[in-house]
């Protein structure tokens, strides 16, 4: 993937409708009040998501970040705010990336098996020019009801490690349920419909018991 890049401006005056109000900070970056344009965000953020190397070019020269969080509006979706993280170069981070599933499990096509995806983020270090934009999980493994992948039957890309206990588990294959119907079928409703007029002629006898007693 291409070296993504955003142009920051100054927050004074920014453009209402065509640029999202942000701040990029670090250590050993003073937190920075900018704006960015919103459609040019919008494109980076749909291919770099939060796992991805951004470049920040300003006025006081270029940072490398991360898109560390976006606020949206609750009415339209827009993005509404941006915060960046800047690292440290030369150093390992640690992020969490998402999951991608792919592939066909034996166990789910041809055993009627439900498939469980324990998790959909994956916790991973690695140098900033080292993190992937996702991480695939092929379900092929899941060949019969008792198949699970953990963290560390991934295939990771090469600079990439767990930050993750390694048994953790990925997904794996739920065995279906019995049809509900099986267990009412051997209901005897003759004995509930003895059991529901015993009760009511129980209640009819409460208020002949109350006059004997007055």
């Amino acid at each position: 993937m291409a070296m993504l890049e955003l142009k920051l401006e100054k927050r004074e005056n920014p453009k209402k409708d065509a640029s999202i109000p942000a701040i990029f900070y670090g250590k050993g970056v003073d937190s920075t009040s900018v704006s960015v344009d919103k459609g040019a965000f919008k494109k980076v953020f749909t291919e770099a998501g939060e796992s991805t190397v951004v470049t920040l070019k300003g006025e006081d020269g270029e940072h490398d970040a991360l898109i560390h969080d976006v606020q949206f509006d609750v009415v339209t979706d827009e993005p509404i705010h941006v915060d960046f993280y800047v690292f440290e170069k030369g150093k390992k981070i640690e992020v969490e990336v998402p999951l991608e599933f792919i592939g066909k499990s034996p166990a789910v096509d041809d055993l009627g098996g439900i498939l469980v995806k324990a998790v959909h983020e994956l916790p991973i270090e690695a140098q900033p020019k080292d993190l992937p934009h996702d991480i695939k999980v092929d379900i092929s493994a899941l060949v019969d009801l008792e198949s699970v992948i953990t963290a560390k039957d991934l295939v990771l890309p090469e600079g990439v490690e767990l930050a993750v206990d390694p048994d953790e588990s990925i997904c794996s294959v739920a065995v279906p349920k019995e049809e509900e119907e099986d267990a009412t079928g051997d209901v005897d409703l003759d004995s509930i419909e003895v059991e529901e007029k015993g009760k009511k002629e129980e209640e009819g006898e409460a208020p002949a018991e109350e006059s004997k007693e007055e």
